[in-house]
């Protein structure tokens, strides 16, 4: 049992990837090696996919435009016509986290498994969402925002601000990272006869929903920002 927990303990803790030559050396986790790694993929897609883009289209632009029109009309039905600004935003972060949660399936270990990476993710979410605020509010009117429906709730509405990203983080590292673990329990058990339904459901399943789940709410936010 000891041999299990160490592997399991090796297993969760990010290793360095590469280490950048400035001044002492500034290491690189695997979690951040991946992270980048999945971007330059998402970029590199992204010039292929439009690429020499057609008024008739081609069916792999036939394609495309279809993902995006599905995309756009789901968060347009969430904010409104005022709200579709956002949208690139939700949409690059629901392709970076389901790729993300997916990248077990390929033997690596998920980057939304390391805390900072799900941190970084909520930090830019909420800024974004108290941004979109002030940009449908003004300064003043945001802030007035706080007060209502009335002034002494004051308080609990500046402490969401930071209760929402913390609510987002820890959701989406809890669920990546409780997979990860029951995954690397069973591979350590029965590293032969792993269940593929297990499989199915902690790396596809719940890595796709945990992706929606992230924008879903965030949408949410900012629609109750820009009202």
């Amino acid at each position: 049992m000891d041999g299990l927990s160490e592997k399991l303990m090796e297993e969760l803790n990010s290793a360095t990837a590469f280490t950048i030559p400035i001044g002492n050396g500034v290491p690189i986790s695997m979690s951040l090696a991946v992270s980048w790694g999945i971007m330059l993929l998402l970029v590199v897609a992204s010039i292929w996919f439009t690429h020499n883009m057609k008024l008739v289209p081609s069916r792999k632009q036939a394609a495309v435009e279809m993902a995006v029109e599905w995309i756009y009309k789901f968060f347009t039905d969430l904010l409104g016509e005022e709200g579709k600004r956002y949208i690139p935003y939700l949409g690059t972060v629901l392709l970076y986290i389901g790729l993300s949660n997916l990248c077990g399936l390929v033997g690596i270990t998920p980057p939304t498994k390391e805390l900072n990476i799900t941190a970084g993710l909520a930090i830019m979410s909420i800024v974004l969402i108290e941004a979109a605020g002030i940009r449908a509010k003004g300064a003043k009117g945001w802030l007035k925002s706080f007060a209502e429906p009335v002034a002494f709730v004051a308080p609990i509405n500046v402490l969401e601000i930071f209760i929402r990203p913390l609510s987002l983080c820890m959701r989406l590292f809890g669920n990546i990272l409780g997979g990860f673990v029951v995954m690397e329990l069973i591979k350590l058990v029965a590293p032969v006869l792993v269940p593929l339904p297990f499989s199915f459901y902690f790396d596809i399943f719940d890595g796709c929903i945990q992706a929606y789940v992230f924008v879903f709410l965030t949408s949410l936010f900012i629609k109750e920002a820009i009202e």
